[in-house]
């Protein structure tokens, strides 16, 4: 009897350790399928920048033989790709503790980086402060205003010089700083220094057009600033990637500061060595020669050493004379030099055959587009950036008066400006 019961015994732990090991088994194999937790994503505006649709341009496609896709950033709530830098930036430098909410988020811009500053710093409880060159379109200094930034216009000077708007804006944002820093020294105070020196702080809040309570300055910085280069390494690339199944022949970009098509093409050469990667380059720029010669231009050429601005283009945010970091770390295996009659033609063309409404940058992608398919030859997927729309380019770029000033009247039928003699759609 003791031995059956021995047995009994035995067999129940032999049952209990099976029925142990069986849940420990099918639990792992249930947390390895498990799919892993997605990050919970940024709630109102901010929610809605990128995974932007990655459309098929018909009319560049048909006359190519390629299938060129352009990825919409103009579809971006702040109205262009810029909306992920301007969002990476400030939420990195909210996380390092370099912007406080109550802060002034300050940046020299040409326009679309400052409008997707403008439209993101409110949506964290943050103020803007842009300086941008008085030759940018008017209506981009109208948008930022309506955005409640404050906007100092500027005359075009080089980098070098300290009133560049760059450099400014960078100052701006030591101002801030320093009034903050009063604001808190008064704030702790005995009541006879508190009114003394704090009337001194609210006089100096108002003459640089800050809140006497402003929690500090944070200079943006887009042009050097990594987090520009992340955004699209982490955002617009993969995103890319997955659109076009993970199968791509070439991508070509213009680059500003360079972000865009850095981030792209590292992304791009991670995933695939063998896709091409290729830079389009607007006049008196001198990304063309140091990416296709190595040297960025000639000593007289300098931006150190001219007298004026020193782009001679009327495409807007892209085109520069120096090399940016964030231009430094792009992985490009050409580049081509377009003009600015083959942007507004290109324009024009897309705006009549496709119903895309363009800027200037776009447009110059997409002429980038058509040379990159007429190098390599139909058959080939390639994908550019449509940066922006054509809504914020209404004073210069699609001004007739402002076009025929500078010999630039489209008057192309088709796409008889890149030497293609079919691509005219049939009305």
């Amino acid at each position: 009897m003791a031995e059956l019961a021995r047995n009994a015994s035995a067999a129940v732990t032999a049952l209990s350790l099976i029925g142990l090991l069986s849940y420990i088994i099918f639990h792992n194999n249930k947390s390895r399928s498990r799919k892993p937790a997605l990050r919970k994503r940024p709630s109102g505006v901010v929610s809605a920048i990128g995974n932007t649709p990655l459309i098929r341009i018909d009319s560049l496609s048909d006359a190519t033989g390629c299938e060129i896709l352009g990825k919409a950033e103009f579809l971006n709530p702040g109205g262009s790709v810029k909306d992920r830098v301007a969002l990476k930036i400030i939420q990195e430098a909210l996380e390092c503790g370099a912007l406080s909410p109550g802060g002034v988020v300050t940046e020299g811009s040409a326009g679309s980086t400052a409008i997707s500053l403008a439209t993101v710093a409110p949506a964290v409880g943050c103020r803007c402060h842009v300086v941008i060159p008085d030759d940018a379109a008017i209506e981009k200094s109208q948008i930022l205003e309506a955005l409640g930034a404050t906007v100092e216009r500027v005359r075009p000077v080089s980098i070098t010089h300290k009133e560049h708007f760059v450099n400014i804006a960078r100052r701006r944002a030591h101002e801030a700083n320093e009034l903050a820093s009063k604001y808190q020294e008064t704030s702790e105070i005995g009541n006879h220094f508190n009114q003394l020196n704090g009337s001194d702080a609210v006089s100096e809040a108002k003459s640089s057009n800050y809140l006497p309570d402003c929690k500090g300055g944070f200079f943006a910085d887009q042009f050097e600033n990594l987090a520009n280069f992340r955004a699209h390494y982490e955002g617009t690339g993969p995103e890319i990637w997955e659109q076009v199944g993970r199968k791509l022949d070439a991508f070509v970009a213009a680059a500003g500061t360079g972000g865009t098509v850095a981030g792209v093409s590292r992304y791009l050469k991670d995933k695939d060595s063998s896709t091409k990667c290729f830079l389009v380059d607007p006049p008196g720029s001198g990304l063309f020669n140091k990416v296709t010669r190595g040297v960025m231009y000639t000593r007289e050429e300098a931006e150190g050493r001219r007298l004026k601005n020193p782009f001679d283009t009327i495409t807007e945010g892209i085109g520069i004379n120096r090399l940016t970091e964030n231009f430094k770390a792009a992985e490009l295996d050409g580049a081509f030099r377009g003009s600015d009659k083959e942007a507004v033609e290109m324009s024009r063309y897309l705006l009549k055959n496709d119903g895309l409404f363009l800027g200037s940058s776009s447009a110059m992608n997409c002429v980038g587009a058509v040379r990159v398919a007429q190098q390599m030859g139909p058959g080939h997927t390639i994908v550019t950036i449509l940066c922006d729309s054509g809504m914020r380019h209404l004073s210069k770029f699609y001004n007739a008066e402002y076009l025929a000033k500078y010999g630039l009247t489209p008057s192309a039928s088709g796409l008889e400006f890149l030497g293609i003699s079919c691509g005219v759609k049939e009305q």
